[in-house]
Order: structure tokens, then C-alpha cells, then sequence
């Protein structure tokens, strides 16, 4: 079974990474998608390898609202209806309060905030003629803070809880969600994937599967949001991090104290010293 057959998405950021892994899924359930991303040459690329049944792409810069506008409207005009909008479109940022300037803060927010509410603005109407349903793309720095990323961690938890708001003003006549990837394989995450340093501090406890995650896994996730699998399922953000949020942040006590059985005699002492033992 097809979970996605007859139906219409459109895919923002959809030529690379987490995106392009969306559109092969969706397109493999049965979906029409659009590819909307700023890259023609990735656009075509893609086209290329996924053939030109049910898909069609087009070129949009998130930073201008009338291009959104026009991607919606050419998905209409092409397909007949949508019922599909997975905002996944965004950039990265790295800075501290001190660090950055008015110029980049405004562009992080326009991208990956305001970019994200306009979409979603535009196509709610054809949304709920359908019944149909919205799953953006934030991240695991929404839920909590990171060293260094203030305008990333203020936008993504921007786009979590408008979400939320959006799922409350629009039930039920669609439905909205939220996936948080937490550190994920993609191009645009190359400069810390790549960074021995960086990835071997990760794995002292911060990524418990030992390794990022594919751009299909997240997919899937994505996927299963959309789906009718999901038909209850409205608000809900749901994390992708292979656990890293489990994480209380304290050390790994059996490692560094000899394992447990030396863990439990000294614990017992601390406590008995506590008591006044």
C-alpha cells in the first residue's frame, strides 16, 4: 500500500540533505512532490535520478515571501491541490550575543522562521480544503541551549512552539507537527561531521547510537507525521536524536569510578558520610 498515493507535497529545501531524503520517500509512497529549493543544479540533479514522474521542481529563495507565494500557487496550478508542506528550508548559525550582527540575526530569523510561518500561511487554505497537514523541521537546539548558537537555538525554538500554536488554531481541519533532528549526516552539517575534535567530544556520551543520524531516518520520521498513520497526532514534536536528549549531561559514573560494583561502595559511603556516619 501507498500511504501517499493522490497526494501533493511540497518539500522546502528539498535538493540536499534531510530534504532530498523526504522527497525519495514521499515519492517512493506514491506522492506528487515538489522540490523547492534556492539551487537549480541540485534541483536538476535530483530530477535527474528520481525521474520526472510526480515530481516537478522549483526554484524558490525562502528570504523573499513572493517567491513562496509563487511556489505554492505553481504546486496548485501544476498538481491541482496540496496536501503536503514539509518546511525543512533553513540555515545554520555560530555566534554569541557579542558576536553576531543585526544583519545576520535578521537573515537567520527570516529563513528559518519567518520563512517557515508565510509557507505555512500560504498554503493553509489549500491545506485544509483537504484535510491535509504541515511537519516543520526544527531541531534539538529548540528544546534546550547550545555553547555558541544563540540566533539557531532561538529559531528553532521559534519554530517549535509556533507550531504548536498553528496545530491549536487550524485542528481539526489539518493537522501540524514538528520533527527535531538532533545531529544528522548532511552537507549542511559537513563542517561538524567532519571535525575529528568535534566528533570525538560527541561521542563521550553525547550521541549514545555512536553516530549521527542518516537524512533517512529523519525522513522517516517526516514521513510517518504526514502520513494517516498519524491522523491523532497533532502538536507533537517529535525528536530524532539517536538519545542525545535522554542525556542528563552528568559524567558516565561506571566508566570513570571502575563500573558499578565500585560505583554502589562509594556511593553507599557518600551516603553514610551525608548521614553523618
Amino acid at each position: 500500500m501507498l500511504r501517499f498515493e493522490g497526494k501533493v507535497a511540497i518539500v522546502t529545501g528539498g535538493a540536499s540533505g534531510i530534504g532530498e531524503a523526504t522527497v525519495r520517500r514521499l515519492h517512493q509512497e506514491g506522492a506528487n512532490v515538489v522540490v523547492a529549493d534556492i539551487r537549480p543544479d541540485a534541483i536538476d540533479r535530483l530530477l535527474d535520478e528520481i525521474g520526472p514522474d510526480r515530481v516537478m521542481g522549483h526554484q524558490v529563495d525562502m528570504l523573499y515571501s513572493a517567491q513562496i507565494e509563487a511556489m505554492v500557487a505553481a504546486t496548485v496550478a501544476r498538481f491541482g491541490r496540496l496536501d503536503i508542506l514539509v518546511n525543512n528550508a533553513g540555515i545554520g548559525s555560530l555566534g554569541r550575543v557579542t558576536e553576531i550582527d543585526l544583519p545576520h540575526w535578521r537573515e537567520v530569523m527570516a529563513i528559518d522562521v519567518e520563512a517557515v510561518m508565510w509557507a505555512s500561511r500560504c498554503a493553509i487554505p489549500h491545506l485544509e480544503a483537504v484535510g491535509g497537514n504541515i511537519v516543520n523541521v526544527a531541531s534539538t537546539s529548540g528544546i534546550a541551549g547550545d555553547r555558541g548558537f544563540l540566533a539557531y537555538n532561538a529559531a528553532k525554538a521559534a519554530v517549535i512552539n509556533m507550531s504548536r500554536s498553528m496545530a491549536l488554531d487550524h485542528a481539526p481541519k489539518l493537522r501540524v507537527n514538528i520533527v527535531s533532528p538532533g545531529l544528522t549526516a548532511t552537507p549542511l552539517a559537513e563542517g561538524l561531521t567532519g571535525h575529528q575534535e568535534l566528533m570525538a567530544a560527541w561521542m563521550d556520551g553525547g550521541l549514545p547510537m555512536a553516530r549521527p543520524a542518516q537524512p533517512a531516518e529523519v525522513a522517516s520520521a517526516i514521513a510517518f507525521l504526514a502520513s494517516s498513520d498519524a491522523s491523532y497526532i497533532n502538536g507533537h514534536n517529535l525528536v530524532v536524536d539517536g538519545g542525545t536528549t535522554a542525556w542528563t549531561g552528568q559524567p558516565d559514573f561506571t566508566r570513570i569510578l571502575g563500573g558499578v560494583s565500585h560505583l554502589e561502595g562509594r556511593a553507599s559511603a557518600v551516603v553514610r558520610a551525608a548521614d553523618g556516619e
